[in-house]
């Protein structure tokens, strides 16, 4: 069924294995963790939350990660360099999960990995994201910093297409050795739901051309369904929620960004349930499953 043109890569970041041939190995869950408006922070810029309720999300998603066996990662976001400061302390200090260092800013993304490397723990930290757009300052801190791994985002503002995703990807890899990212992470941007297509196709191009780990943050399409919730109802959302990210899964993601780490009970599920059928194939070529792929774990 898998028939890609290039060799299929597998980097290992903080302990977890991203990448490779679909069934093989299974999909990587990221949750977003304090996000804008996100309802346990208090303060943006000072980085104040709830601390008693984001430590049981962050267990939740460690406790859905064991269950299934989709290895999970945290997308932490900071709305200055003090709040990123302390948004990574208090995840680093509670999971052992690789962490995305995201902000709307690159000074604060900046600002997270120079504390991650204070710190010690930039090897389990993506840089999330660059694209072609990126400012040459972005790029000159991106490098000094010594971070191995970057989420490059198929974002290009001359073409929004299936084929300017792609182009995007080409533009920044041409650069990635020189930015010291020996491990990428192609994301191919979904920016609402008709774009879900196009960055499903882009995501299996990409896999099948470069073999670099690709996903997409396809909780973007029902997040940014108006009509959804008017049209549909409340109880369609977590339905829908599963099924971009199932979707995602069924044509090779090897990673998804599923967006608040609050519906991670929700979308483990569902992508292991796709693990679990992919399995299959490569078992019938002979090829042995790891006994923590979700096809052991769910049944």
């Amino acid at each position: 069924m898998w028939n890609f043109k290039a060799q299929q890569r597998i980097f290992q970041i903080g302990g977890v294995n991203i990448g490779g041939v679909p069934g093989e190995r299974p999909v990587v869950l990221v949750g977003t963790l304090f996000y804008h408006h996100h309802r346990i922070v208090k303060d943006e810029e000072a980085g104040t939350f709830d601390e008693e309720v984001a430590d049981g999300l962050v267990k939740a998603q460690d406790e859905m990660s064991d269950k299934t066996g989709n290895p999970a990662m945290i997308d932490v976001v900071g709305a200055s360099v003090p709040a990123m400061k302390r948004h990574l302390e208090f995840v680093a200090d509670r999971t052992k999960a690789p962490i995305m260092v995201d902000s709307p800013s690159a000074d604060i993304r900046a600002g997270g990995l120079s504390y991650a490397k204070e710190q010690g723990i930039l090897d389990r930290v993506i840089y999330n994201s660059i694209n072609p757009s990126s400012k040459p300052d972005e790029l000159k801190a991106l490098q000094s910093s010594g971070v191995k791994s970057a989420v490059i985002l198929a974002y290009n503002m001359k073409d929004f297409s299936t084929a300017g995703r792609v182009s995007a990807v080409r533009e920044v890899m041409t650069k990635r050795q020189e930015l010291g990212i020996e491990k990428p992470l192609i994301d191919t941007c979904v920016l609402d739901l008709p774009t879900l297509g196009q960055a499903l196709l882009a995501l299996f191009q990409l896999k099948d051309e470069l073999g670099f780990p690709v996903g997409c943050g396809a909780h973007n399409a029902v997040a940014l369904w108006r009509g959804l919730k008017t049209k549909m109802g409340e109880q369609a959302v977590k339905p829908c929620l599963a099924s971009a990210d199932a979707a995602s899964a069924a044509v090779g993601a090897d990673f998804i960004l599923y967006g608040p780490i609050d519906h991670a009970k929700v979308v483990f599920p569902a992508v292991a349930m796709v693990d679990t059928a992919y399995s299959q194939i490569p078992m019938e070529k002979k090829i042995p499953i790891p006994k923590t792929h979700p096809r052991y774990r769910i049944g």
